[in-house]
């Protein structure tokens, strides 16, 4: 369904909704047919975001967007299918969750993050292939890539692909596409570059679709990087799905303990968000840590990834 909306609009937790019974198709579509316009979305896009900053009242967060609470209340409602306290308080759960459970959970994923455990992510195998030294030598000659860009529950996304695999999956929250392209660019300088929304978009409906859908084979990955980077790419997707680690576990299943920051660095030039799952990595003290693509989109994913995992409760 094509819409309007701005790049990066409501980039927040729109998969949480479905948590409430809710298809995102119907909910755009009624969104459309009651008339709510790009200013509606921006505000609801700025209400969630303030929300993930912290524990606000109603009064606060429509004060926040300009709106008095009654009406951002029915705004919100209309829009979500389900209440700000309800979804403050998906929020607030998992933060308070990964806070009890950080000192437990670091511990238990530091085996399944071996170098001989099972890549896996979301019940859906995913293999990652680095570029040979000849394909890295030839900076991408005789090389097709075709990209895309799609709205997503958590916001706009650029999805390019080789015809051996995902070669980058990047939010679009804070840069233009055109910035994404030449970065893509610079990756594969001499590569023919195409886009190709409908080719890309079986890459969309993979990674959001429900989970009792995902069973249709391999996810392949084809990136550039150096073989640390590589290495390190290949640890994150041994945590499993909803699970976090720390910079320093990573290095130390790694065999080199002492690299957290080379690991840190390797884990922010992930090309390929989400199916490398960078967001599942926080500092050791339980803080967020960094984020390529920002803190509040590492918490949204996080939320997003751990509310997909359990049954609803409505």
């Amino acid at each position: 369904m094509e819409t309007d909306l701005p790049g990066h609009a409501i980039a927040g937790y729109k998969a949480i909704v479905s948590r409430f019974g809710w298809a995102y198709g119907e909910l755009m579509e009624g969104a459309m047919e009651e008339g709510m316009g790009k200013s509606d979305y921006n505000r609801i896009e700025q209400a969630m975001t303030f929300m993930a900053t912290g524990q606000p009242s109603l009064e606060e967060v429509a004060a926040h967007v300009h709106l008095s609470p009654f009406h951002f209340q029915r705004m919100f409602c209309r829009w979500a299918g389900t209440t700000p306290k309800r979804f403050l308080q998906a929020l607030t759960l998992e933060r308070g969750k990964r806070r009890l459970e950080e000192a437990h959970s670091l511990m238990d994923v530091s085996h399944s993050i071996g170098l001989s455990g099972s890549s896996r992510l979301h019940d859906h195998f995913v293999s990652l292939e680095a570029v040979t030294p000849g394909e890295y030598r030839s900076q991408g000659m005789n090389l097709a890539i075709q990209y895309g860009f799609h709205e997503t529950p958590l916001g706009r996304i650029l999805v390019a692909a080789t015809n051996r695999g995902i070669c980058r999956l990047e939010f679009l929250d804070y840069r233009s596409p055109e910035d994404v392209l030449a970065d893509l660019h610079k990756d594969w300088p001499r590569a023919t570059l195409a886009r190709n929304d409908q080719a890309t978009s079986q890459v969309i409906d993979g990674l959001f679709r429900a989970q009792a859908d995902w069973q249709r084979g391999p996810v392949s990955l084809h990136v550039v990087g150096t073989n640390f980077q590589v290495a390190v790419w290949r640890a994150l997707l041994r945590i499993p799905s909803g699970k976090l680690t720390s910079y320093s576990q990573i290095a130390r299943a790694m065999g080199t303990p002492r690299a957290s920051r080379a690991v840190g660095n390797a884990i922010g030039a992930n090309p390929v968000a989400l199916l490398v799952p960078c967001h599942r990595v926080i500092q050791q003290s339980g803080a967020m840590g960094g984020y390529r693509w920002g803190g509040p989109k590492k918490l949204m994913v996080q939320t997003w990834e751990s509310l997909r995992s359990e049954p609803a409760d409505v």
